[in-house]
């Protein structure tokens, strides 16, 4: 049977469709006879406890530049949809987290994904915090006396935006780094919320491992290996994908995490793996599904689709 799939993301026309998870998955989506409704995240409204959204019927194409048709804007009640595809990009911020409760009143009539009560209360690097004991040591403040004791304790230490995405405001700060408190003056500034202090790894040198779960169990990795001039390994900032296999502390970290993730409802999920360390739960928006079929892996977005197909009563 053919759904009804929103697709809630920044818009199409911004996308560049080689390495774009939310194109995959919606072009999947479309190849199995699912219609397609395009909305980005300010176009979504609430009246009267009924979720709409102002969308275009959009038809998808592999063909960079000329991806995407959309047909003309119409109200559409999500409630008459099957499935939401939440796949804006971060910030995490309160616009996220309001569109988190907008769309928690179709849930789970209609099936979002992943379910919105749960993205909302799973912030990637605040999740993670609940398996200590598969993370470095990390801390979560604002205080910069904590953090200059946090340096002292390891040294070597790594501080990021605790709602950043795409490796955007990551430094990698040594024992002898007198830029310590400019950076944290510089964050307190930028950012309201806390930062996320980490003891830095130095096997990030050989690459950050994406690992792709679908409904808890794992479905595809790729490793992204940082450019020799940049401690992070993102790859729009120049980190490198090659092919990977799981080690068996990986395969332990999947094994540990997934009936969190599948009790809460994330059918989607990407996560952060540097030697032996789980270091993020991304259930926003995961990427990297391109990359792991690229490089010989499973088709994810076709797992997933069957994943959403199940729990909406029409697999095949």
């Amino acid at each position: 049977m053919a759904l009804t799939v929103a697709v809630q993301m920044d818009h199409v026309s911004s996308i560049s469709i080689k390495g774009d998870s939310t194109f995959a998955l919606s072009l999947e989506a479309q190849r199995r006879g699912h219609s397609l409704y395009h909305y980005t995240p300010e176009r979504l409204s609430m009246r009267d406890g009924r979720a709409t959204a102002r969308a275009e019927p959009m038809v998808l194409r592999e063909e960079e530049g000329n991806h995407f048709t959309l047909g003309p804007q119409e109200r559409i009640d999500l409630a008459d949809t099957d499935v939401v595809l939440l796949r804006q990009d971060p910030p995490f911020d309160m616009a996220y987290i309001t569109s988190t409760h907008i769309l928690e009143r179709v849930h789970p009539k209609t099936l979002v994904v992943n379910d919105p009560a749960a993205v909302r209360n799973a912030p990637e690097k605040i999740f993670v915090t609940e398996f200590p004991d598969l993370m470095p040591d990390t801390l979560i403040t604002k205080d910069p006396l904590e953090v200059a004791a946090f340096r002292a304790e390891f040294g070597e230490i790594v501080m990021k935006p605790l709602y950043g995405n795409g490796g955007a405001g990551v430094f990698h700060i040594t024992k002898e780094d007198r830029n310590l408190t400019s950076f944290m003056e510089t964050f307190a500034l930028l950012f309201r919320e806390p930062f996320i202090v980490q003891r830095y790894l130095s096997d990030v040198r050989k690459g950050d491992k994406r690992i792709i779960l679908v409904d808890g169990e794992f479905a595809g990795a790729i490793n992204r290996v940082p450019s020799e001039t940049d401690a992070r390994s993102n790859m729009h900032v120049g980190g490198r994908a090659e092919a990977t296999e799981l080690t068996e502390r990986e395969r332990e970290i999947c094994a540990r995490i997934g009936p969190a993730l599948k009790e809460r409802g994330l059918l989607f999920v990407g996560i952060d793996v540097i030697g032996d360390y789980l270091t993020e739960i991304n259930v926003t928006s995961p990427t990297g599904i391109r990359e792991v079929k690229r490089f010989g892996g499973a088709d994810i977005a076709s797992l997933l689709w069957d994943a959403i197909e199940a729990r909406t009563g029409t697999g095949r």
